[in-house]
């Protein structure tokens, strides 16, 4: 006789795509008994969790399987002793976690040419360095926090002074790769609240007050990075982000920091390739373009052409496909056409 388990998973094959993610969906438990490895699966919870218990998990990263941390969880969120890691497989983290987040007693490691560094070492608080010291490569102490003061130096990969100040909240400055300042003033949550905003030759381009103002951002090496509107310490409302070569990548709408609303993305060469409406940081629902022909409209999740309805158009703006999308591939062949009957509908 077969066991729960077995039985569960037999019926659970014999399922479609699209009821597996609606069942996984709106009750994670399953994957707790059954070892899911569905792409959509992955793709909506941003992540892929395997249980190896009911306690200890490990999660990889949504595209190449590679593991980013093992340890103990609860309510499917890292709660106890774990480990993180980079994608070459270095540990980054040693220690504890409440809520998804790094608390208590841990090690903060930094990976430069194949050696492990001790970086920081203490305990944390939702998430931040809290109570500790900081080291940098050659085991240098620069800083040491309690209860999250201190004024703290904060490099680079290269070794370059990116900032300097308080830590989390009070005046601090921000730097360019050439050591000019970038952003001087207060933080509020490591946010810029009240300052001002310099390019990479000393020259002043905004100031912000109370968290808002409205911004133009350059990268560390001077490129100018984003431009727009400014409110709480994040992009909120209209604004463009770059391109190193000075052309649009992005012009739209900001909530939060994130891609809210309608919005526009261009490649380098300033051609349009998508324009529609961004929930959350991503594309929502749209047209796509290449070389500034039509070749898509419909929904999106997490960027990607996914469940819903949309249309397919070829290089001569006919229509080839109309119908549902499931899994990121056309489900509905509500309308599908071929060569030939195209050529029949043409004439």
């Amino acid at each position: 006789m077969l066991s729960k388990i077995a039985s569960l998973k037999a019926i659970f094959n014999y399922l479609d795509e699209k009821t597996k993610l609606e069942l996984i969906k709106y009750n994670k438990k399953l994957q707790k008994k059954i070892d899911i490895n569905l792409t959509n699966y992955k793709l909506f919870s941003k992540r892929y969790i395997k249980y190896k218990t009911n306690s200890i998990a490990e999660e990889y990263t949504i595209d190449e399987d590679i593991l980013i941390f093992e340890g103990e969880y609860l309510n499917n969120k890292r709660n106890g002793k774990g480990k993180e890691y980079d994608i070459f497989g270095d540990i980054i983290y040693e220690g504890e976690y409440l809520n998804g987040k790094r608390n208590g007693k841990g090690k903060g490691k930094y990976i430069y040419d194949d050696d492990n560094y001790l970086l920081f070492e203490g305990e944390y608080l939702n998430g931040e360095e809290w109570n500790g010291i900081k080291y940098d490569k050659n085991k240098n102490i620069i800083y040491q926090l309690k209860n999250g003061k201190g004024s703290i130096k904060k490099y680079d990969y290269d070794g370059n002074l990116e900032y300097e100040g308080e830590h989390l909240n009070g005046k601090g400055k921000e730097y360019f790769c050439n050591g000019n300042i970038k952003f001087e003033g207060e933080y509020l949550d490591k946010k810029r609240w009240n300052g001002k905003g310099y390019d990479i030759n000393n020259n002043v381009i905004y100031e912000i007050k109370n968290g808002k103002g409205f911004i133009k951002d350059y990268d560390n090496d001077g490129y100018l990075d984003y431009e727009g509107e400014f409110l709480n310490g994040e992009k909120n409302g209209k604004g463009k982000e770059y391109y190193n070569n000075g052309n649009v990548l992005f012009e739209g709408e900001y909530i939060n920091g994130k891609r809210n609303g309608k919005g526009k993305e261009y490649d380098d060469k300033g051609n349009l390739e998508f324009e529609g409406e961004y929930f959350n940081g991503y594309k929502k629902e749209g047209k796509e373009y290449f070389k500034e022909k039509l070749v898509f409209e419909g929904e999106y999740m997490f960027d990607t052409r996914w469940e819903g309805l949309g249309k397919e158009y070829d290089s001569d703006d006919q229509k080839v496909f109309e119908g549902e999308y499931i899994n990121g591939r056309r489900h509905d062949k509500e309308m599908e056409y071929d060569s030939d009957e195209l050529e029949e509908m043409n004439k």
